[in-house]
């Protein structure tokens, strides 16, 4: 029998975890046979992936139906579907949690990102989600906004899982870790158990490329003194940045404050490599995965591309390699008049944007769907 690539990547301590949910894969036992066969240790969602599941599909209609002919409110059916998702996935990844002592296993589940500029609203909601899927093995995602970071420090500080997500630049990263580091010690101050608690900090990589390559195209195309700078950069700032967040995340967790705290418990915030499908057809689609291979990290994926790396994937360790490079091709995006941190903040505020805009469409979908439901009563 044929090896799997994916299982391989367990071995060199890469975790991968599936960016996908929707209810018929859990109760097919499709999940099931991911967790066992591909080594699927983790599950992560986000409005997108909701409106697709829930839009898409009629795995939801029949609960629709119930909790619409209960009197349920929109928001308070989203709430249910998702939290009932959450629940359900996170019993599937409980043996995993508790197999790797709570090292992985975990299913992510996103406060609303209406909420991504309001610090209180993020932790009031962050709280509430905790709180109703009560599993040890959920994370609860709050957006690397400005306004998220000290929402991260309160809730790891009262120990609640947070993934962090739509992270894009290296310095927002320097202060995602800080907050999680800050929140650990506010922990350890009230005497609390640091390994109970559990983090991951989620870079959305290809995006990065699609913002950037277009830019390089066109000097590509102009000729002159840039041409040549910016065919070198085409298609390698997301990948040379995660490189670089690889080596600031060792020496951050290296540091004498924080071997302070893993010394009573605390737990390195890994790295997850997020947005890894190809969205360019001239990539490969294991782009996103073969270079990014080491151990603490996780890569989420997906189902068609983790559909694809089991298929034909190459693991080997890469996310130390050519590490000089990389640092060559971010100090080299100003040559051609790039400002990564402008660009960063321009992708962090255009996510921010995509998740309210399908937040909004899955909860029209979901009035449409009840207003089906009450108009034969009303006649």
């Amino acid at each position: 029998m044929k090896n799997n690539p994916l299982l391989d990547l367990q071995t060199l301590g890469q975790s991968i975890w599936m960016d996908f949910i929707r209810r018929e894969m859990i109760t097919s036992g499709e999940l099931q046979r991911l967790i066992e066969e591909d080594g699927v240790s983790g599950v992560t969602s986000n409005p997108s992936i909701f409106e697709k599941a829930i839009t898409e599909s009629h795995d939801y209609d029949e609960a629709i139906h119930a909790l619409t002919l209960e009197g349920k409110t929109t928001d308070e059916i989203y709430q249910y579907l998702t939290v009932e998702d959450i629940q359900s996935v996170a019993d599937l990844l409980r043996p995993t949690y508790d197999r790797t002592d709570g090292q992985d296993g975990f299913v992510s589940l996103e406060v609303s990102p209406r909420l991504a500029h309001n610090t209180t609203g993020t932790i009031d909601e962050a709280r509430r989600l905790w709180s109703l899927v009560d599993r040890p093995n959920a994370m609860i995602k709050v957006p690397a906004t400005l306004e998220g970071l000290p929402a991260i420090r309160q809730l790891i500080g009262e120990g609640i899982n947070v993934n962090i997500t739509l992270l894009f630049g290296l310095p927002r990263y320097r202060e995602v870790a800080d907050a999680y580091i800050s929140g650990l010690e506010t922990l350890a101050a009230k005497g609390k158990n640091l390994r109970q608690v559990a983090s991951v900090a989620s870079f959305f990589l290809s995006r990065i490329d699609v913002l950037l390559d277009p830019m390089f195209e066109k000097m590509m195309l102009a000729g002159g003194p840039q041409a040549d700078s910016a065919a070198q950069l085409h298609g390698q700032v997301a990948i040379a940045s995660a490189k670089v967040a690889y080596q600031i995340c060792q020496t951050i967790f290296d540091s004498d404050r924080f071997k302070k705290l893993a010394n009573t418990g605390a737990r390195t915030q890994r790295l997850l490599w997020a947005s890894t499908s190809t969205k360019n057809p001239a990539y490969g689609d294991t782009k996103y995965i073969e270079p990014l291979i080491g151990p603490d990290t996780i890569n989420t994926l997906p189902v068609e591309t983790l559909a694809a790396y089991r298929d034909h994937g190459h693991p080997k360790l890469s996310l130390d390699q050519n590490v000089s490079r990389a640092y060559r091709t971010l100090n080299h995006l100003s040559f051609v008049g790039i400002n990564l941190n402008k660009a960063t903040q321009h992708l962090e505020e255009a996510g921010v944007e995509k998740f309210v805009a399908a937040f909004d469409r899955l909860m029209i979908s979901l009035q449409e769907k009840q207003l089906a439901v009450q108009e034969p009563l009303m006649n």
